[in-house]
């Protein structure tokens, strides 16, 4: 049998946005499996609990079974050896991220051999990050919007 073609997602995904959603959507038809992993980083400000994350996201892509949804801790790379995935998925929203993004790919790439693909996210999603609806919603204003129904509703 042939090695699944997979991708690893990272992020703290706190909440997963519709701007997430978008990413794993554009790539489910490229790779046999998506594995969407949960960064735990004790550094970062949280509004909910690893496991909230996961199950929510879970929830979301129930009835998806490309997608697989993990937690984890220490660098990205040995997730990605964890899950067998050759790729990692990122997306970037302006020059910023993308210069971000390729510094940690070159490292990435040079450590690991794992490359990172690249998406550039959907213009109408430009201008939403877990951030801005953390903070709209400790303010709060309805964040519905900006996330997913199944992931807002929970």
């Amino acid at each position: 049998m042939a090695a699944m073609n997979t991708i690893l997602f990272p992020g703290s995904f706190n909440p997963f946005t519709i701007g997430h959603q978008s990413l794993v959507d554009r790539v489910l038809p490229l790779f046999d499996r998506v594995v969407i992993a949960v960064g735990v980083n004790s550094e970062k400000r949280t509004g909910s609990s690893v496991e909230e994350r996961i199950e929510a996201i879970r929830r979301l892509y129930a009835d998806e079974p490309k997608v697989r949804v993990i937690s984890y801790t220490g660098l990205t790379v040995d997730a990605c050896k964890l899950e067998d995935a050759r790729w990692m998925l990122r997306g970037v929203r302006s020059t910023v991220d993308f210069e971000y993004e390729r510094t940690l790919a070159d490292i990435n790439r040079r450590i690991s051999g794992i490359e990172t693909l690249v998406l550039f996210t959907l213009p109408e999603y430009s201008s939403v990050s877990s951030s801005v609806v953390r903070e709209l919603k400790s303010y709060g204003y309805d964040v519905s919007e900006y996330l997913p129904d199944s992931i807002h509703k929970s």
